[in-house]
């Protein structure tokens, strides 16, 4: 169960610090956090990452709700017992939902995570997306551990 509340505190700290980003900075205001690295960056996607389907909100909403009653499904059955494996699910749907809640209210997905290597930017993101991708990390490294266990 204690996976739920991993949900529930990706939700709540993504919500918050996107609530602190729509009612302190107007859309394009940046505030340089580490000198040529990484700022905050008040910015509005209405796609995924790097604004692929931009405008396809209704292909979102489908996507959010099998996944998400599919990680559902999947940590009552089989995470039972598999600390990585739960934390992994737990964090991939507290990111899809925290952005499914964005676009519902927005219409659109609140990023403000900016970050610059040299002359790189990678693409805006916010704590969602890097719940979303921790948790896909993590779910690959516990198919190696999980397959390696199998094997050997």
């Amino acid at each position: 169960m204690y996976y739920y509340l991993i949900t529930l505190l990706v939700l709540v700290l993504d919500q918050a610090t996107k609530w602190v980003v729509i009612s302190q900075m107007e859309i394009g205001e940046k505030i340089t956090v580490i000198p040529g690295f990484l700022y905050w960056l008040s910015y509005r996607n209405n796609g995924a990452a790097w604004s692929i389907l931009e405008g396809k909100m209704w292909l979102f909403y489908i996507i959010t709700i099998v996944v998400s009653v599919a990680i559902i499904y999947i940590m009552a059955k089989y995470a039972k017992g598999k600390p990585l494996f739960s934390i992994s699910l737990a964090l991939i749907l507290g990111g899809a939902l925290g952005n499914f809640i964005d676009r519902i209210l927005h219409k659109e997905v609140v990023d403000f995570v900016s970050t610059v290597w040299g002359n790189y930017h990678f693409p805006i993101f916010n704590l969602a997306d890097a719940a979303l991708s921790i948790g896909v990390v993590l779910m690959l490294i516990y198919i190696v551990l999980d397959d390696r266990k199998t094997k050997g």
